[in-house]
């Protein structure tokens, strides 16, 4: 069991390390020279990283390894950026109309997702989108959001506005 721990503990350095790289490596490829102190600085963080976030890779940190999973998030970021300019141009909208057509409302909304992080980052899209703020996540799956204009208060059809944008891309990322 131990080494199992250390096995995790090891994934997670070594990604924590790469993101590091990818992030201070040089952009001019001509210039060879190293910059060991980044390189330094980098094993230390992903040290802390590897030690205080260990939780994070779960029983299954495999799946890390699945090139799919990083082509459905890389489709989720434009999904989800497309979803954040059309809620920002609907409240501003809604913000600078003279009659402010708003109907401000808790709904609540049911996911299918199975996994406590595949839930946060629901939660936090839907926090994340204007017009729509999480208030409560329980154990069942169920979310209660408020919404600035309620269209409906029937579950299945709140489910489907708010979380059905997001729900599909994030089973195929974290579940």
């Amino acid at each position: 069991m131990a080494e199992h721990k250390l096995i995790k503990r090891l994934v997670l350095f070594v990604f924590a390390f790469a993101f590091w790289l990818l992030l201070v490596w040089p952009i001019a490829l001509s210039d060879s020279r190293v910059l060991w102190g980044d390189i330094a600085v980098g094993l230390i963080v992903a040290g802390l990283v590897a030690v205080v976030m260990r939780e994070i890779v779960t029983g299954r940190f495999g799946r890390l390894l699945n090139p799919v999973r990083y082509f459905w998030a890389a489709v989720y970021l434009f999904v989800f950026a497309y979803y954040a300019i059309k809620s920002n141009l609907d409240v501003a909208y809604r913000v600078l109309h003279p009659a402010m057509p708003i109907r401000p409302g808790i709904v609540k909304a049911a996911t299918k997702l199975r996994s406590a992080s595949a839930r946060t980052l629901l939660a936090n899209s839907i926090t994340l989108t204007p017009g729509t703020l999480t208030i409560d996540t329980m154990e069942d799956g169920t979310f209660y959001v408020h919404w600035i204009n309620v269209s409906t208060v029937e579950e299945e059809e709140a489910t489907a506005r708010i979380l059905g944008r997001f729900e599909w891309f994030i089973s195929k990322i974290l579940e």
